[in-house]
């Protein structure tokens, strides 16, 4: 009796050694307190190529604490009253560098002139907790003015001598 209760104060111990070294700091977070703040500066621009948009890297999670694990982002786009809809999943790409992006931008080049877009970004973990959208920002494309015609385009004329 006293051999098997050594056994079982000793497996004990084994399982309380293993879990001090698992590498947890603190008590776990709820899941709503370990997703990505939410963005709020999302901003719309027009590019030559479509409608650029820009962002700010979401420094901590939605509980306070400084983010480490941020994995990606996924544009959301509607058009008129349609619900949003993923168009594109932009991995992390500087996460071993010393200096990390503080601001990101894509452009959306599948727009089409005189259409007007609504849009919103969604930061996403390694372990898939996923920000609340961001805010919601419209644009709409149009056609780039065109570049001066040299038939009618004329120097300014020379200012006189005093």
């Amino acid at each position: 009796m006293n051999r098997v209760r050594r056994a079982i104060v000793l497996a004990g111990l084994a399982t309380v050694l293993a879990l001090a070294g698992c590498g947890v700091k603190g008590p776990p977070l709820p899941p709503e307190q370990a997703r990505p703040e939410r963005i709020t500066s999302l901003r719309a621009l027009a590019d030559k190529d479509g409608i650029r948009l820009t962002w700010p890297r979401p420094g901590s999670y939605a509980g306070g604490k400084e983010m480490r694990d941020l994995a990606g982002f996924a544009v959301m786009r509607a058009q008129g009253g349609a619900p949003m809809t993923s168009v594109a999943e932009l991995p992390i790409t500087d996460r071993e560098r010393f200096q990390k992006m503080d601001r990101f931008e894509w452009v959306d080049s599948a727009t089409v002139i005189g259409t007007t877009y609504r849009y919103q970004i969604i930061s996403m973990t390694d372990d898939g907790y996923r920000s609340d959208p961001s805010n919601e920002v419209a644009f709409a494309r149009v056609a780039p003015a065109a570049p001066p015609n040299p038939e009618n385009f004329a120097l300014p004329a020379p200012s006189p001598l005093p």
